[in-house]
């Protein structure tokens, strides 16, 4: 799921939360808490890598950026994570089944309709515009267990115009402290206990990840997007109604 994820800059949670569910038997809560272990995990280790590529002096002016998703996706890791732990495990499934839709729909729209065009948004306008999809970015991922990248990067190009190589960069800078605080969150919840019961586990799919995630990267551009992306939301697709059914 890395090696998949990679070959698009993603870190690949979207594709590894249905196998938790699936293949591994995880309930949706767990699956989700595993998830978000395995993202935090992958961004941690990306996050210095892509700060060689693009370096921290090009990332400097756009702090206020930054500042202005992470106030609201900080909020929204809270309640996201509050939201999930409170629902029925029914409602959670059908509700990971609906954002991998969104998932899919965001994979696509970023990756084969071109570059987003920036929005004419002015100052003030442009903040509230930035806490509110901060905030529903902040939600998304923490219910998923995901580092929200793909949801992240079209949203800093579309309000703020920043280049997309220096967007990934800025969703990373978003996405680490955004999962800190969705995982802290869930350390409260007595569901947390499955990471400690499935540590092996854990501990070996987060390798896995990693170095899948690399490796990708490595060989992005090797398959044509027209090809890689449209396969990609298709499994999306069909893992969502798995886990609708579920």
């Amino acid at each position: 799921m890395g090696l998949l994820g990679g070959m698009i800059g993603l870190g690949g949670a979207e594709f590894r939360l249905p196998l938790l569910i699936g293949i591994f038997g995880f309930v949706a809560l767990h699956a989700v808490i595993v998830n978000k272990a395995m993202s935090l995990a992958v961004v941690v280790t990306a996050l210095p890598a892509r700060l060689v590529a693009v370096p921290y002096a090009a990332l400097a002016p756009l702090w206020p950026v930054a500042v202005n998703l992470l106030v609201g996706s900080l909020i929204g890791a809270w309640v996201g994570a509050s939201w999930a732990t409170r629902m029925r495990t029914a409602t959670l499934y059908k509700v990971l089944a609906a954002l991998l839709v969104l998932m899919a729909a965001a994979l696509v729209f970023t990756h084969l309709d071109g570059a987003p065009t920036a929005l004419a948004l002015s100052g003030p306008v442009r903040i509230i515009a930035g806490l509110v999809a901060g905030f529903g970015i902040g939600v998304v991922a923490a219910i998923m267990g995901v580092a929200g990248g793909e949801l992240l990067i079209p949203t800093i190009v579309l309000l703020y115009g920043v280049d997309i190589k220096l967007a990934g960069s800025l969703s990373l800078a978003v996405s680490l402290p955004t999962m800190i605080v969705a995982f802290a969150r869930y350390s409260r919840d007595q569901a947390f206990g499955v990471l400690r019961s499935n540590g092996r586990l854990v501990v070996a799919m987060s390798a896995g990840s990693v170095v899948g995630t690399l490796v990708g990267a490595l060989l992005l551009g090797v398959i044509p997007n027209i090809v890689l992306i449209p396969a990609l939301a298709l499994i999306l697709l069909v893992s969502a109604v798995k886990v609708w059914r579920h």
